[in-house]
């Protein structure tokens, strides 16, 4: 299910895998490398940095908000580089998981972007997060063809 407004975009997908499981690659930079971008750094704290390296060009930034395992991360997101219309920290991600049986639903909601932003970042997490939902699962994803710039 996906939803698109003015307020916020919000994807919800299940997997085939414990919350705990899903949680492993959204606590850390080491886990988060594995599904988002090419490389992360990340202080799992609330008012730590989380920095994400797409390509070496395209370069996302904002602070953890809120983590509290197994079932949620909140972090503001933008990206960097003069003019861009969503800058560092100006909008917001929460990920949520909730056991559902021997699975997990997994609700991400990104607030804080017009539309228009919100219809491209879809496009992104439309990419990203399958690669989180195939880790989970125990596949491998390999590397992200976006790293190269094939964006």
């Amino acid at each position: 299910m996906t939803t698109v407004s003015e307020e916020a975009l919000e994807l919800e997908v299940r997997v085939a895998a414990s919350p705990s499981t899903v949680f492993t690659f959204l606590k850390d930079a080491d886990g988060m490398a594995q599904w988002f971008g090419s490389s992360v750094e990340m202080d799992a704290k609330p008012g730590g940095v989380l920095r994400v390296d797409i390509n070496g060009r395209d370069i996302a930034k904002g602070e953890i908000v809120e983590i509290v395992p197994p079932d949620r991360l909140v972090f503001t997101f933008g990206w960097e580089g003069d003019g861009n219309p969503v800058p560092p920290g100006s909008s917001r991600v929460e990920i949520t998981l909730a056991a559902d049986g021997e699975g997990t639903i997994v609700k991400l909601r990104h607030s804080g972007l017009t539309a228009e932003q919100a219809a491209s970042h879809k496009e992104g997490w439309d990419h990203y997060l399958p690669r989180l939902l195939q880790l989970a699962e125990g596949g491998d994803p390999g590397k992200d063809p976006w790293a190269e710039g094939d964006m």
